[in-house]
């Protein structure tokens, strides 16, 4: 019952929080830095370990927001090691912010676990467990997809890029690549770097469709930039058949444009990578045994699937 009235207590303060509030001897206390609260798919991920948490009162998570300022995380790092949490359970504002975070954490002496955004495979001999989906797989659902579509029909195509770098920018592009290059019929016509950002993708597609009437595909690497492509194709008097637009994510807002100028997304459990994450970093800190590496499946979504996948939230 007291375990039970503390994690009440400390509720409303999880998401914002550093301070060494006092536990139960017996209890857990996980540090989460994470790299965006403003991160609309991150918020489903944020779900996912505060479901972890409310069904266990042996443990507390404590999550704090770099506002995707690689030096903000590494001072809510040291914040948490200087508090003595028993396990870091990151998602880091970038992968080459990992490298210092996990001196950090082995000189330290706590369990590093990354969730979402992989490192190198150097970088990974350091941390203790990854929980993610393998990005290239979402790259080649996607471009698979569009292909599909496409029904043999030659395409211009316009890649959304997320931010330059980033481990799912990387690879879902590669996977984009990796299949659009096996059909001479499909050229890639420009690459703008959206962000994950659904404004700055809009205004990156109302500027690309002036100088490109010939664009009739648009991938984006997540759903945010495919709905600011949707937005802007909308005002620029595009329809749905003179354009295809694909995201990743599955996101709730994404699944409500399927079939409304959204053709395809792919789902990505980020209650699943957060739920599963904050599992891994509560076994660490019993000093149970653990996978490396855990992978969550990315599932193709069309309109058909709508309703299934928005039940999932």
């Amino acid at each position: 019952m007291i375990k039970t009235i503390k994690k009440t207590l400390l509720a409303a303060a999880i998401l914002t929080t550093t301070s060494n509030i006092a536990l139960a001897d017996d209890s857990l206390v996980i540090g989460a830095p994470m790299s965006s609260f403003a991160d609309k798919w991150l918020s489903y991920l944020f779900d996912g370990i505060r479901d972890f948490d409310t069904k266990h009162d042996d443990v507390i998570f404590k999550l704090t927001d770099a506002n995707d300022d690689p030096g903000k995380m590494l001072n809510d790092v040291d914040n948490f090691i200087d508090s003595g949490v028993d396990a870091l359970l990151v998602v880091p504002t970038d992968i080459a912010t990992v490298k210092p975070i996990a001196k950090k954490a082995k000189r330290a002496g706590i369990p590093l676990i990354i969730i979402n955004r992989l490192p190198d495979e150097k970088t990974m001999k350091s941390v203790d467990a990854y929980v993610g989906s393998e990005s290239i797989e979402a790259g080649i659902i996607q471009a698979e997809s569009v292909v599909g579509l496409l029904d043999g029909q030659s395409a211009n195509i316009l890649l959304l890029l997320g931010p330059m770098g980033q481990e799912a920018q990387i690879y879902r592009t590669e996977g984009n690549k990796q299949v659009f290059a096996k059909y001479p019929n499909i050229k890639i016509v420009a690459e703008h770097e959206g962000r994950w950002d659904r404004a700055k993708a809009l205004q990156i597609v109302e500027d690309v469709l002036q100088a490109h009437p010939e664009i009739n595909v648009i991938v984006a690497n997540n759903d945010e930039m495919a709905i600011g492509a949707l937005l802007a194709a909308t005002k620029a008097g595009k329809t749905d058949a003179d354009l295809i637009i694909s995201g990743i994510d599955a996101t709730p807002d994404a699944l409500e444009y399927l079939g409304k100028g959204l053709d395809t997304t792919v789902f990505q459990s980020a209650k699943g990578q957060g739920y599963g994450g904050a599992e891994i970093a509560y076994k660490l800190s019993k000093g149970q045994k653990v996978k490396k590496m855990n992978w969550i499946d990315f599932e193709l979504v069309d309109k058909s699937q709508k309703e299934a996948y928005l039940l999932k939230y």
